[in-house]
């Protein structure tokens, strides 16, 4: 197996992985269309972002995104915040979950970085149960305001 940032080549298995985590998505049907462009040109060009896959042969297993964040909090250290975390639907359950974050883990710690975090849909108790048995802990609830459609009109005369 082999851990790396993806390549642009292969930004169609990815956005697979992202589409339908129970099921396996044929890449060649999935239309990449100028946004996620965008997006993969400007988390490539981020030497604080990065898309990284797991590949077997010339098959994506799985994929992560890995954002390293500059702050104050423990001593000036960066934090990593892990997100879109998956591994193709077929290939499950053998570990490579495992190793995936054991690989971004290390490359965290390589770069110096603090503390990794991760965010989970709450709906995904599986999920949860594996990020707690590679030792993450629930140590905080999140919070999240979609910007895109328009906020709630409850927010429509927040300032700022």
């Amino acid at each position: 197996m082999i851990f790396r940032p993806a390549t642009r080549a292969e930004l169609p298995a990815v956005l697979a992985l992202l589409a339908d985590e129970e099921q396996v998505v044929d890449p060649a049907s999935v239309v990449v269309t100028a946004a996620y462009e965008r997006a993969f040109a400007d988390i490539d060009g981020d030497p604080r972002n990065e898309m990284l896959v797991l590949v077997d042969g010339e098959l994506v297993v799985g994929c992560l995104q890995a954002t390293y964040i500059p702050g104050l909090g423990k001593g000036g250290a960066e934090r990593c915040l892990i997100e879109a975390v998956r591994i193709r639907a077929d290939r499950r359950g053998g570990g490579l979950g495992r190793e995936l974050m054991r690989r971004a883990v290390e490359r965290a710690r390589e770069r110096g970085c603090g503390l990794v975090q991760l965010t989970s849909d709450k709906r995904r108790t599986e999920a949860h149960r594996f990020y707690a048995s590679l030792g993450f802990a629930r140590s905080h609830d999140g919070f999240k305001l979609p910007l895109q459609p328009p906020a709630p009109a409850c927010l429509a005369s927040w300032p700022g």
